[in-house]
């Protein structure tokens, strides 16, 4: 890109990233919004303000055979954000790219593989994290930000705090869990993070100012579960999916799951199976039952 060209997209970038903040939009949308806009950028090494619709189509197709079509799909509404919110132009982005519409099923564990699975993982701290993602139906990124704060021992429930769509929810603490958490916590006593980042001494642990690091928990899920020798297509976010199903396998109502999920739209929570009648208050008893019989290993491996 010569000099001229960087300069204008230098502007164009800074205008781009004033815009997300402006428009509420959350950390993980304007790192996605901004790399779409710095990728096209190199692909043609120049300000991607003025590209033509061929030139448009020719950096899709290079995307297609390169990239998942999530990944591309936020690249897509990045550059629309770009040419609505910074060029001032409207993106007739269906006439260049569309995804597919696909409406696939996740493998679910059942609930002797989720304990088997957990079991099997070698570090205690991922076993006690593998446990709290999946009896209180967390994402990941929810599962490593939960603070000491959090967790209400008293009226036995969790904060969630910003969560997808930076909404708030209070999800019910079963009893094993809590138990486990506190024991954990007694391993590094770190005073705001239930999961910190592990490295180095007792005392850096305990200083930490991040959680533990995303990759390593999906591969020690990973490791886990081809020790198992589970077959099926499992990632962290399949104990999410393994609390909905279970808990509605226990006869809990599908408008109760979908608040403890925290999903904005019944239609995402339907996906599971079909309504039931049972009542939504039985849901903290549900979970319970749904935790009977687990036994954590608690050992290093």
């Amino acid at each position: 890109m010569n000099h001229d060209e960087q300069e204008r997209f230098d502007q164009l970038y800074a205008q781009h990233l004033q815009a997300l903040k402006l428009q509420g939009k959350r950390g993980k949308t304007i790192d996605g919004y901004a790399r779409a806009v710095r990728r096209i950028a190199g692909y043609f090494d120049r300000c991607p303000d003025n590209l033509s619709t061929e030139e448009l189509k020719s950096y899709y197709s290079a995307m297609v055979e390169s990239y998942s079509w999530s990944s591309i799909k936020v690249d897509l509404w990045g550059l629309v954000f770009f040419y609505r919110y910074v060029l001032g132009r409207s993106l007739e982005w269906i006439k260049i790219v569309k995804p597919p519409q696909v409406q696939s099923l996740p493998d679910i564990p059942t609930r002797q593989e989720v304990q088997r699975l957990i079991n099997s993982v070698r570090r205690l701290r991922y076993r006690v994290f593998f446990l709290t993602v999946y009896s209180l139906g967390l994402r990941l990124g929810e599962g490593l930000d939960l603070e000491v704060g959090d967790m209400d021992g008293q009226l036995r429930r969790v904060h969630i705090r910003q969560a997808k769509g930076g909404k708030d929810r209070y999800v019910p603490l079963p009893e094993l869990t809590l138990q486990n958490l506190r024991r954990f916590w007694a391993t590094h006593r770190h005073r705001r993070l239930l999961f910190p980042n592990p490295s180095g001494s007792a005392a850096t642990v305990r200083a930490a100012s991040r959680p533990m690091d995303r990759s390593g928990v999906q591969a020690a899920l990973k490791a886990a579960r081809i020790e198992c020798g589970i077959h099926k297509r499992l990632t962290v976010h399949s104990l999410r999916h393994a609390y909905a199903t279970h808990l509605l396998e226990l006869g809990v109502d599908l408008r109760a799951i979908q608040v403890l999920l925290g999903h904005s739209r019944p239609e995402t929570t339907a996906r599971y199976a079909h309504l039931t009648e049972v009542n939504r208050d039985q849901a903290k008893e549900r979970i319970e039952e749904l935790l009977g019989g687990f036994q954590l290993r608690w050992e290093e491996s």
